[in-house]
């Protein structure tokens, strides 16, 4: 990938970008240092651009009952189950920054079982496998071992928001090529 094409697709970003998109590149840019790739992916239409930002601020920044966070974790996991190579690294770096551990994001990028969580944690940590892995097999058994853990149905709809979007969302990112910035990386090391 290039600077211009963030995945392996020639799809130019729009050129000017909308005055509401350009505001929204330019507060990436103040409070990140950068774009991130995800969205200049999506950049070439204005309308998926927008849905795809509504769609991931509604599950991974509104009120929840799951801490940003654990929201990123659940985002970690997923992305490792799918082995999806954006979300890993961007993820992560988010995991490592909320956390304040430099290890956690990657001791659940490569295996989640033996990332030092609370209970809690490890059974949300489980069922967003278990729905990526197979989501047809998810019983009643399931939701209330997320309830036996403190968790509300709300909560359980929201991890399974946050983990249905990852599972979406690897597959095209996997299936473009999507490349992840590289001051991800280093971040909160």
């Amino acid at each position: 990938m290039t600077q211009d094409r963030p995945t392996a697709l020639n799809l130019p970003q729009m050129d000017p970008l909308p005055d509401a998109t350009q505001r929204y590149f330019d507060i990436c840019v103040e409070k990140l240092g950068f774009v991130p790739n995800v969205l200049r992916a999506y950049a070439f239409d204005v309308d998926k651009l927008n849905a795809f930002t509504a769609m991931y601020n509604d599950l991974m920044l509104a009120p929840s009952g799951l801490s940003k966070l654990e929201r990123e974790m659940i985002a970690v996991a997923v992305s490792a189950e799918n082995r999806c190579f954006y979300c890993l690294v961007a993820h992560g770096a988010a995991v490592r920054a909320l956390s304040g551990d430099p290890h956690l994001g990657e001791m659940i990028a490569m295996n989640y079982r033996v990332a030092p969580v609370d209970a809690r944690v490890r059974a949300m940590l489980d069922f967003a496998v278990q729905m990526t892995k197979a989501s047809a097999t998810i019983e009643e058994a399931d939701r209330q071992a997320l309830r036996d853990h403190g968790l509300s149905d709300r909560d359980i709809f929201d991890l399974a928001g946050v983990a249905g979007f990852f599972n979406m969302t690897n597959r095209v990112a996997s299936a473009i090529a999507m490349a992840p910035n590289p001051e991800y990386h280093g971040q909160a090391r």
